[in-house]
């Protein structure tokens, strides 16, 4: 899962992203708009932890999040319109979501916080990029139209269909993601990797008391605030946190009164909101998660293992992780009944353990 972190200037967008990398990142060339720096974090899985001790496989392997940071816009300054100029905006459409950090610590040279203005400004600047997105294609769908043969009309009226209706809703304030579109519209829309299209995160960037804002209490109408994730850190503690050795983190977290890091809290609210779940495969070579769509058929979930196993599948054996944890091996889980076979249907959900077989 790529997820590209965007904020206003002075919003702390990059110290939420050393905090999040906890500092370990590379620099990944985005042409002519300059370096990309790109972090890659794992996803602690206490269950992988426990499934190890069983297994004791020669490796783990936890799910990722490869956070972006993208790099200052042309020229400058602190000028509050530069989240989105033309070439970011072709290095967020191919991100997976986005992370839309928002001031909410006092800074005596940037005056009060207005969370609000701060964060419909950044929405409104993601759903203009994409209204200049659908009224390009609108244009070049409807000059194709007019110059179309009777027989290539069919194909193109559908996906002209799909654009207006998408953009109509769009100048009503709905973002595409929230938008009543069918399958087949979606997929139309899926060509124009639109940004509204995308889940987005708000990360309220706290000062160190952790006061900070709810989207329900932002005045901001439901159909701007709707389906968006939320969570709050205080970037600046938690990159320091991050530079610590865990063990003196954690007492100083204590100290603090801080029960969990605000980092896996970040996490946790990227998965929910993107609707990722993670199933399991054992074994004596590895023990892993694999985060896939909420509710994927087993197909496609075997594909995310290798495309050999679409091609080949025949089955999936299924056992829930609490069940595996109680029998203490795939063999019990059989004799009890818990383990048991799916089809190429099957919704994975959560938490499965999973053995697909098939032919090879």
């Amino acid at each position: 899962m790529d997820i590209a972190i965007i904020g206003l200037p002075q919003s702390g967008k990059t110290t939420a992203f050393n905090a999040l990398t906890a500092g370990h990142y590379a620099a990944a060339d985005a042409g002519s708009a300059g370096p990309v720096q790109v972090g890659v974090v794992k996803v602690i899985d206490p269950r992988l932890d426990a499934l190890e001790r069983m297994y004791l496989p020669r490796k783990v392997v936890y799910a990722e999040i490869k956070f972006w940071d993208l790099p200052p816009a042309p020229g400058g300054g602190a000028h509050r319109r530069q989240t989105l100029t033309g070439r970011h905006r072709n290095i967020l459409q191919g991100a997976g979501a986005l992370l839309l950090v928002v001031r909410a610590f006092e800074d005596a040279l940037q005056g009060p916080t207005d969370p609000a203005r701060d964060l419909a400004e950044m929405l409104n600047e993601l759903a203009l990029a994409d209204l200049e997105t659908l009224e390009r294609a609108e244009f070049r769908l409807g000059d194709a139209l007019k110059k179309s043969r009777p027989a290539e009309r069919p194909a193109l009226l559908p996906q002209a269909d799909a654009v207006r209706k998408a953009k109509d809703a769009l100048e009503s304030g709905i973002r595409v993601r929230r938008q009543e579109l069918t399958p087949s519209e979606r997929a139309a829309m899926a060509d124009y990797q639109l940004l509204t299209g995308k889940p987005i995160i708000v990360a309220f960037n706290t000062g160190e008391s952790g006061e900070a804002p709810a989207l329900s209490g932002l005045g901001l109408p439901p159909e701007m605030t709707g389906g968006l994730g939320e969570v709050r850190l205080c970037a600046r503690l938690e990159a320091d946190l991050a530079l610590m050795p865990e063990e003196e983190a954690e007492e100083f977290r204590d100290a603090l009164g801080i029960s969990e890091s605000a980092v896996e809290r970040v996490k946790r609210v990227c998965y929910d909101t993107v609707g990722l779940v993670s199933f399991l495969t054992v074994g004596e070579d590895e023990v892993r998660a694999w985060p896939v769509p909420y509710g994927i058929p087993a197909l496609d979930a075997a594909g995310a293992i290798h495309s050999d196993f679409t091609r080949g599948f025949i089955r999936a054996e299924v056992i829930r992780y609490e069940d595996l944890m109680r029998c203490g091996s795939l063999a019990q889980g059989r004799k009890e009944g818990v383990l048991r076979s799916e089809g190429k249907t099957y919704p994975v959900q959560d938490g499965d353990v999973i053995n697909f077989l098939i032919n090879v």
